[in-house]
Order: structure tokens, then C-alpha cells, then sequence
């Protein structure tokens, strides 16, 4: 008998839905649907969440075609969604407005408000164990509350994407430590909600009371509601796991449960994370210290700057990613004095929330296409290796990068990668980790102990062997001498 289970990631750009058969460690069947963004001049990016329970189902039931098996057969269901995204419900379950997104920066005035009121940056690591930033769930209250009171008014559930899919799945309100850990109004230290910080943004008692229930990671979240379970074609007795946030499913997914592996996303954003068994509070803001789906720590950094940047040159020229891989590759190491700092939708690390994208060191000569597609990659990839030295001063150890993300299936990032971050990277074989490690995490809740998340990532988390790629050391001298002249171009920037 087959022990199959169900993958949910719900992400920006769409849904994932992947089925995994947790005894061979296969993948059997994958699926997707697109969503679309609410976007305003002000830094609005919102979106419709009918379109996330539309684009769940039709992923799921492309992925159970596509594995050829019943829904009938699905054991557990995991999800896991895009962190950040502040979902409000009334009494009666329904959505009061778009959910505001983890990349909507409308709220950056707020987010300053409260990290003053906290004590600044220190202040607010004292407290919670991480500084709140723009994309942070808690300024999208205070935004709302400013701008909507009426919405305010009428919420009795505050809940993350991921946490509003389990609630339509169950019919449960409940969060859990990893995803929980990126709202702003929660300690990571004591896994517990930060209850102060709410009585001041609404004093009357709306929002602590509309928090949901905390779960452990291995919990289950219950059963499918019989509608649903219906509507899915799916059994109705199947269990729904905690889920958690992507970046911590994404951890699950690449088999990062344990301290030494360190998992870079090369996808619209980039992300680089590392777990860690206790509770290691970095002192620089850029680190969040966020909780594991897996029980333990995951400190991370984000760029929001990544293949986002790649494409708009890559439109820019009309390329294909072939011919715009192609160029890049024809173009030496520094792209002949050429730079990049790609802060097009401002950034997070570095911490330069108001820049904005430039390029410098052009020529006659040297203003190519292949420059500066190379360019594009080289200073995209630099902001990774900023994060990564921040981690690794606060005491992680690499002895490997998992690739994920679109970027990863470029042969030449991956060399990039590996000279940048002077550290053998490889691909996992499943490229929607968030989506594996949903499954996984699914499977781990079944098992209620009967099996541990180290034998289900070493059965289902497979590495693709030809994807291998070590740092060449004439390579990392190169890029050590462009990354420094990347650092004193951001340094500039600072001053």
C-alpha cells in the first residue's frame, strides 16, 4: 500500500501542488495554477484570496491526475504559504479585504512608527528576538486600522496565508512557531504571541482576541471539512498538518533539519537560511531569527532582489533565457568593470529600503549586452553573499549550499554560486521544496512518532548528482576582488 500525501505551496506568482509517495520517497505527480497581484503607486501588492482557494484546487486535482492515484488515497495534507500576508476573517469566516502581501511596502511608515515605539532596532530584539521590517504582518494592522477602522471593527481572525488555506481545509483557526515568528507580534524566544504590541495598536481588545491557536509543528491542524473534502476529491479522513511558512517548508524540503547545510532560493526574491537547535539571537537587524517548521530555529536573511532583476534586463533586450545565459557566460568575471546594484524594489539586505537600482563603471568599451547581463547576475548574487556573512559571523557553519528557485537551473548561477560563497553548492531534485516539505511535514503528523523527519527527508529529499558544482579557486579570487568593490559601492550608498 501506497503512503501518499499532499504538497500545498501557495506562493506570489501561484499555487503548487506536488503528491508524494512517502515510503519509495517518489514524487508522483505535480501541479499549478498562476494568481495575479493587486498592485498601487504606493507600494500596494495585495491579493484576491478566492484566487488562492481556485488555484489550490486546480493544482491539486492537475497533481493527482498527474500522478495517476485517487484523492481518495491521500493520507495527509500539508500547506505551506507565502509569510507575511495579513488575512482578516469576520465572525462568520469571510474574508473583509484583499489580503495585503509580504512584498507591499504601503505600510513602511507604520512599521517605523512601531519600531520607534519599540525602542528601535535594539528594542525591538530585546523584545521579540528580531527587528520588524516593512514586509512584517504587523504594520499591515496599524495600516488597516488607519485606513480601514471599519474593517478593524469587524475582524475577530487575523491570520497568515497559510494559516486562512488551513482554516478552509478544516474549518480550525490555528497558527504555527515558524510562520508565526515573521508577524512582528510574536517572541520567538518563548515561541509565545506578543500580546502589548497589539493592546497598542487597537487598546480596545479586537486584535489579541482575533489571534489564533499556537500549534507544535508536528500537530495536526484536524480533518478535512466533508464540503471540501468533497469538493477536492479527496478523503475526507485525511489529516491537515501545522503547515508553515515557505522559506520553513522550503528548509523541510531541502532536508535542512539539522545544523551544516545551508538552503539558497534563487527566485523572484532570494533567500538564504540555516537551522539552528536553539534560539541564537543575531544583533544585526538584517538576520531574522525566525522559529523552524521542524522544532528548532531558522536564521535567515531575504533579498528582495533576485531573478526579478535578471528578467527586467533580460526584457530590457528582448532575450530568451538561453541567449540571456548565453551572453552572460561571454562576458568575464566583474563584467569589465561593470556593476550592478539591483535594489529595483529597494532592499532588505543590505538594509537600503529606499534605494534604487543603478549601474556603474560604463564605457564606450565595455557597455555590452553580455556586461551587463552578467552584471545583472553578479549583483543580485553579491546581496546573497552579504546575507551569508552575516549568517555565518553569527556562528553557522556551511559545509554545503541546496539550490532552489529558477535561478538554480542555470549552470552558470550555480558556478557563480559556488565561487561567490567559496562553497560547493547542489540542487535538490524537487525544485518546489516549500511544496516537498509541505508533504513531508504531512507525513511526519500521520506518523505521530512512528517515524522521525530525519528518516522521511533522507527517503524523499534527493540531491541531483549532476547538478554538483565546486568553487574554482582562480574563480573566487576574481569575484573577491568584484565583491569588494560591490561592498564599497553599497558603503557609498549607506553614507
Amino acid at each position: 500500500m501506497k503512503h501518499l500525501y499532499l504538497g500545498i505551496d501557495c506562493g506570489t506568482q501561484g499555487t503548487k501542488a506536488l503528491v508524494l509517495d512517502s515510503q519509495s520517497g517518489q514524487v508522483l505527480g505535480l501541479g499549478a495554477a498562476a494568481h495575479t497581484l493587486i498592485q498601487g503607486e504606493n507600494g500596494r501588492r495585495e491579493q484576491d484570496t478566492g484566487q488562492w482557494l481556485e488555484a489550490l484546487q486546480i493544482a491539486t486535482r492537475q497533481a493527482l491526475n498527474n500522478a495517476g492515484v485517487s484523492g481518495l488515497q491521500i493520507q495527509g495534507i500539508g500547506v505551506s504559504g507565502q509569510q507575511h500576508g495579513l488575512v482578516l476573517l469576520d465572525a462568520d469566516g469571510n474574508v473583509l479585504r484583499p489580503a495585503k502581501l509580504w512584498c507591499d511596502t504601503e505600510s513602511s511608515a507604520e512599521n517605523q512608527q512601531l519600531l520607534d515605539w519599540l525602542g528601535g532596532d535594539t528594542g525591538s530584539l530585546e523584545r521579540l528576538g528580531l527587528v520588524i521590517a516593512p514586509g512584517y504582518t504587523v504594520s499591515k494592522l496599524l495600516w488597516t486600522r488607519r485606513h480601514h477602522p471599519q474593517v478593524l471593527e469587524q475582524t475577530a481572525h487575523i491570520l497568515l496565508p497559510h494559516d486562512y488555506l488551513n482554516f478552509w481545509l478544516t474549518g480550525r483557526y490555528c497558527s504555527e512557531y515558524g510562520d508565526a515568528s515573521g508577524t512582528g507580534y510574536f517572541n520567538v524566544r518563548t515561541r509565545q504571541w506578543d500580546l502589548g504590541i497589539l493592546r497598542h495598536i487597537d487598546p480596545s481588545g479586537v486584535l489579541e482576541q482575533a489571534l489564533p491557536q499556537l500549534l507544535e509543528p508536528h500537530q495536526a491542524v484536524g480533518t478535512l471539512r466533508p464540503h471540501v473534502a468533497h469538493l477536492l476529491g479527496l478523503n475526507p479522513n485525511a489529516v491537515v498538518s501545522s503547515g508553515g511558512g515557505d522559506n520553513m517548508l522550503g528548509a523541510i524540503g531541502t532536508g535542512n533539519i539539522s545544523p551544516g547545510i545551508i538552503t539558497m532560493s534563487l527566485g523572484s526574491s532570494g533567500t538564504v537560511y540555516a537551522f539552528n537547535a536553539q534560539a541564537q539571537i543575531s544583533p544585526d537587524a538584517s538576520v531574522a531569527s525566525f522559529c523552524s517548521s521542524s522544532g528548532g530555529w531558522l536564521p535567515l536573511i531575504c533579498t528582495l532582489n533576485l531573478t526579478n532583476a535578471t528578467s527586467a534586463v533580460r526584457d530590457l533586450f528582448g532575450l530568451s533565457v538561453e541567449a540571456f545565459n548565453t551572453l552572460a557566460s561571454q562576458a568575464p568575471i566583474g563584467a569589465d568593470g561593470v556593476s550592478m546594484l539591483p535594489f529595483l524594489n529597494g532592499e532588505r539586505v543590505p538594509a537600503l529600503p529606499h534605494a534604487t537600482g543603478s549601474v556603474q563603471g560604463l564605457t564606450l568599451t565595455n557597455m555590452t549586452q553580455a556586461n551587463l547581463c552578467r552584471a545583472a547576475i553578479e549583483g543580485t548574487t553579491f546581496g546573497l553573499r552579504y546575507g551569508l556573512d552575516l549568517l555565518r559571523r553569527n556562528g553557522l557553519q556551511s559545509q554545503a549550499i541546496r539550490l532552489v528557485g529558477g535561478g538554480s537551473k542555470s549552470a552558470l548561477w550555480r558556478q557563480m554560486v559556488a565561487d561567490i560563497m567559496n562553497t560547493p553548492v547542489v540542487c535538490t531534485e524537487q525544485s518546489e521544496a516549500a511544496a516537498l516539505g509541505a508533504a513531508i511535514q504531512a507525513a511526519w503528523c500521520v506518523s505521530a512518532g512512528a517515524e522521525t523527519l530525519e528518516d522521511l527527508c533522507q527517503r524523499c529529499v534527493r540531491l541531483e548528482s549532476n547538478s554538483q558544482t565546486h568553487p574554482d579557486p582562480t574563480h573566487v579570487l576574481a569575484y573577491e576582488q568584484a565583491y569588494q568593490r560591490y561592498r564599497e559601492q553599497v558603503s557609498a550608498l549607506t553614507e
